[in-house]
C-alpha cells in the first residue's frame, strides 16, 4: 500500500501570491524527488491556474480566496486549484487554444492548453457565478522505478 500525504493552502486573490503558490506547491511535490522538468511543469501549471483564478475568476479583486489542495499517493500528485469567482460561461471556448476573454491584458489564451500538455490529466468544473475548480494529476516519472 502506498503512503498518502496532503496539503491545503488558501490565500487572497492578489497577483503577488502567484509566486508564493508556485513555491509552496513545488516544496510539497519535491518529496517525490521529481526531475527538474517535472518540477518546472508543475510550477507552470500552478501559475496558470492561480493566474486564471485571480484575473478571470475574481477580475483582479484582491478580496477573493484561491484554494490549492494537493495530495500525493505513491508516485502520483493530485492538485486542485479552486476559486469562488465568476466562473466560466463557455468552458469549451475557454479551453480553445489562443482564446482569451481578456485580450486587453495581452493574455495568450494558452493557459488550459499548457495545463493539459504538462499534466497527465486535467479536469475543469465551472459554473457562472459559482467559481471554477481545476483538477490536475501527474505521475512523477523519477519514482516509477521504485514502484515497479
Amino acid at each position: 500500500m502506498s503512503e498518502t500525504n496532503f496539503m491545503k493552502l488558501e490565500f487572497s486573490s492578489r497577483s503577488v501570491n502567484e509566486a508564493f503558490a508556485r513555491v509552496a506547491v513545488a516544496a510539497f511535490v519535491s518529496q517525490l524527488d521529481p526531475t527538474l522538468d517535472e518540477l518546472t511543469d508543475i510550477k507552470t501549471v500552478i501559475s496558470e491556474a492561480v493566474t486564471n483564478a485571480i484575473i478571470h475568476g475574481y477580475n483582479e479583486d484582491p478580496n477573493g480566496v484561491v484554494a490549492i489542495r494537493g495530495r500525493i499517493e505513491g508516485d502520483t500528485v493530485y492538485l486542485t486549484v479552486e476559486d469562488q469567482g465568476g466562473g466560466i460561461e463557455d468552458l469549451d471556448l475557454a479551453r480553445t487554444p489562443l482564446y482569451t476573454s481578456k485580450p486587453e491584458l495581452e493574455r495568450s489564451g494558452m493557459g488550459f492548453t499548457i495545463m493539459e500538455n504538462f499534466m497527465d490529466r486535467l479536469d475543469v468544473v465551472s459554473e457562472p457565478g459559482k467559481g471554477t475548480k481545476v483538477e490536475m494529476v501527474k505521475r512523477i516519472e523519477s519514482k516509477k522505478v521504485m514502484y515497479n
